[in-house]
């Protein structure tokens, strides 16, 4: 890998092209290096992993909602949506967005932390719906996808947005760019002007994530997704974007994170170099926000040795400061020990997580986030005992570049009446690579089969579940199998939405 320094120049400077990180991030693009055989099975488990949580959340509203926006725009030759008939084809930017929503909108999908927070299989349906509407294969699919989390994945390593509270689908839209670039073989000049745009018309706040979190959360990543093939068509036609984006005197740098006085450093591969970076992020096993996982399966592991929870006086997670403060105490959300909060907002609130997985012993999407459950009287009494503080340390941890050492979890410190003490910790989720229970095939398309079992017939998983592992194999025009039809007598059970523009 090679570390690229990024920070904004004055008008006055002297800044040539070749050096800007819309530059480098096309070079990657359009470098032909074949993807390694262990990146394409992971994307084969991803777009597994991503069909099973978009199944799972088909009946939801904004996934219904947004789907019901896409079969306002039917298109030839198109792209498919998550549920509907294979042999229905809608213009790709609205299939994009249904399937994102669809996939995002449980909180179920991969994951990748560093510096910032990412969703890296947010790539995935915007790429696959070029893909299929260009009639490309499944080969070209996989280099599309490679690249799309290479480039995520390397920009959540240097650039921290949500210390500015920008929003983190701020480095999706380049890297959907940028993979789409990748699986149409564009030139690296379209692809730069491409990036440039997506991240123009991607870059907002985080307010979707803070206080009372609605169902933008799940908007917001399809939102970029759309906006990154929107980008790639303009440039495909000549419109060029705002330049330098990135290092500008006006810039996303300048005026949205650091300022002049800032400096990131972003790891891109070098010619020739494979792109790896997708193996160096992780799914989840439980339907919460990814810092939570760890917490899940510390309060599930913990459980046994406390018997009667009403004799806890209170519970203390030491944690990272990125737990604390985004999804602990730390955060100062009052809605976070709201009983009547939204299922994203208690998605992001780890004292909940915790109380309710500690009384459980476990975790399920539904379940434990219906609303007669987060109101029992026993489980808000527990809820409301529960602190994060932040520990050095496991901040320490969360940063560091060794993957021995980097840390998603949390010491738990349980204080009985009387005083007796228990406490316990966890670094990572089971399910993380260094996991007790590390996630394989096997439990990716155990999962999928989980998560379908009341959605898709058995024929349709064996179908799915057939094509997605053949997905590298696929040839041009047979894309369209990576996507799953949902019976209408399932679909019917969809709530009713609003009448809006589009009919």
């Amino acid at each position: 890998m090679k570390s690229y320094s990024v920070r904004a120049h004055s008008s006055a400077e002297e800044f040539p092209r070749s050096e800007h990180l819309a530059t480098r991030i096309a070079e990657v693009a359009v470098d032909p290096v074949p993807v390694p055989a262990a990146v394409t099975d992971m994307i084969v488990n991803r777009l597994i992993d991503n069909a099973a949580v978009a199944a799972a959340a088909v009946l939801r509203r904004p996934v219904t909602t947004a789907r019901r926006q896409a079969q306002a725009h039917p298109y030839a030759p198109g792209a498919t949506v998550f549920g509907l008939p294979g042999g229905q084809r809608f213009s790709p930017e609205w299939a994009a967005w249904a399937n994102a929503v669809a996939v995002r909108e449980l909180d179920f999908h991969d994951t990748f932390l560093a510096a910032e927070y990412s969703h890296p299989g947010d790539n995935i349906p915007p790429i696959l719906a070029v893909a299929q509407h260009a009639g490309r294969s499944g080969a070209e699919l996989v280099r599309g996808l490679a690249t799309g989390y290479e480039i995520q994945i390397d920009l959540v390593r240097g650039i921290c947005l949500h210390e500015h509270k920008i929003d983190h689908v701020a480095h999706l839209g380049p890297s959907a760019a940028a993979g789409i670039g990748t699986l149409l073989g564009l030139d690296a000049e379209t692809i730069y002007q491409a990036v440039g745009q997506a991240l123009h018309t991607t870059t907002a706040t985080r307010q979707s994530r803070k206080g009372e979190i609605s169902s933008w959360k799940a908007f917001a990543p399809a939102f970029a997704g759309k906006a990154a093939i929107e980008a790639v068509d303009r440039a495909m036609r000549g419109e060029g974007a705002p330049a330098p984006i990135w290092e500008g005197a006006d810039g996303v740098i300048a005026r949205l994170l650091g300022g002049f006085e800032a400096e990131y450093r972003v790891p891109l591969p070098g010619p020739g170099e494979a792109k790896r970076a997708i193996l160096d992020s992780y799914t989840k096993e439980h339907s919460a926000e990814y810092q939570s996982q760890a917490p899940i399966d510390l309060a599930r592991r913990m459980r046994s040795r406390l018997g009667d929870l009403d004799a806890i006086e209170s519970i203390v997670l030491r944690t990272s400061h990125h737990t604390h403060v985004v999804i602990g105490s730390g955060s100062g959300d009052p809605q976070k020990y709201d009983p009547t909060a939204s299922r994203e907002t208690l998605d992001h609130s780890v004292p909940y997580i915790f109380a309710v997985a500690l009384q459980d012993g476990g975790w399920h999407h539904e379940r434990s986030y219906a609303p007669d459950r987060a109101r029992r009287p026993d489980t808000v009494a527990l809820w409301r005992k529960i602190s994060t503080v932040e520990d050095p340390e496991w901040t320490r941890r969360y940063h560091s570049t060794d993957p021995a050492e980097k840390a998603f979890g949390c010491r738990a410190e349980i204080t009985l009446r009387g005083g007796e003490a228990i406490s316990d910790e966890l670094a990572v989720a089971d399910a993380h690579p260094l996991g007790a229970r590390p996630f394989g095939r096997a439990q990716y398309i155990e999962k999928f089969r989980t998560l379908t079992e009341d959605v898709l017939d058995p024929a349709e998983q064996d179908r799915f579940l057939a094509a997605a592992e053949r997905a590298p194999e696929l040839r041009a025009g047979e894309l369209d199998q990576l996507t799953f039809t949902v019976s209408p007598d399932v679909l019917d059970r969809a709530p009713a939405t609003g009448q809006g523009i589009f009919a």
